[in-house]
């Protein structure tokens, strides 16, 4: 890569209790679990053995400003020695009235919207909340934003599942109404780089840090899911 290659690698925020139970989030400020505390922990030690072995990792550390980022961010800027840079431009999916439901509550209140929401439709307004192409609009922006201001450097971004969906699908071009086939784990270290040009997919889903697995909340399907399809939304976080 030359000197005009901007690196970014995006982390999802280590694992909360709401994870583990499918209730969404979005921009409800749920803090780690304590298995996530200790996926923020071995994260930190692997940057800070980077570190140690090349001198330097990132340039900047930039993170969502809902805790469960910070958590994860801290030890990242912490084993740089750099400052954490916090911005709501960073925010999971505004999920509206889903937010703090699991997806059987959210079927039986809102059995029409529910229906929208499994159907892929980008354009979807959850009620209150964004669409996923307003999803996607507003954080593509942000990477535009973040390309032009740390040109040629290298950027970790610490953020959610429903960002690294969107920086992996504006990289390889996939559309919106797809499903996804890769991962978005927690704690997870993914890399994607661009020459003014052109994107590249550096590597993905890495938990080599981390000494048990990880989970995918798409990977919890119900016993019918070959028949009926993922019922819940690829990017439940």
């Amino acid at each position: 890569m030359n000197g005009t290659t901007t690196t970014l690698t995006l982390i999802r925020h280590g694992e909360t209790d709401w994870n583990r139970v499918k209730r969404i989030q979005g921009h409800t400020d749920i803090p780690l679990s304590a298995e996530g505390e200790r996926q923020a922990v071995l994260l930190g030690a692997r940057i800070a053995r980077e570190t140690a072995a090349s001198g330097s990792v990132f340039d900047h550390v930039l993170t969502s400003d809902l805790q469960r980022a910070v958590q994860t961010a801290e030890p990242v800027a912490q084993a740089c020695g750099l400052p954490l840079v916090r911005t709501a431009s960073l925010r999971e999916r505004h999920y509206g009235a889903f937010e703090t439901r699991v997806p059987d509550e959210i079927q039986a209140d809102f059995p029409q919207d529910y229906v929208r929401w499994q159907s892929r439709d980008p354009d979807f307004v959850i009620p209150g909340g964004e669409s996923t192409r307003g999803f996607y609009t507003r954080i593509t922006g942000f990477i535009a934003q973040v390309l032009r201001d740390y040109a040629g450097q290298r950027v970790a971004l610490v953020a959610h599942g429903g960002v690294l969906d969107c920086c992996y699908r504006l990289a390889t071009g996939l559309a919106l109404t797809e499903p996804r086939s890769y991962p978005l784990l927690n704690a997870s270290v993914n890399r994607l780089s661009y020459d003014g040009a052109h994107w590249k997919v550096l590597s993905w889903g890495d938990v080599t840090h981390l000494d048990d697995a990880v989970r995918d909340e798409s990977n919890d399907k119900p016993a019918d899911a070959d028949a009926a399809g993922d019922r819940v939304d690829p990017r439940v976080v």
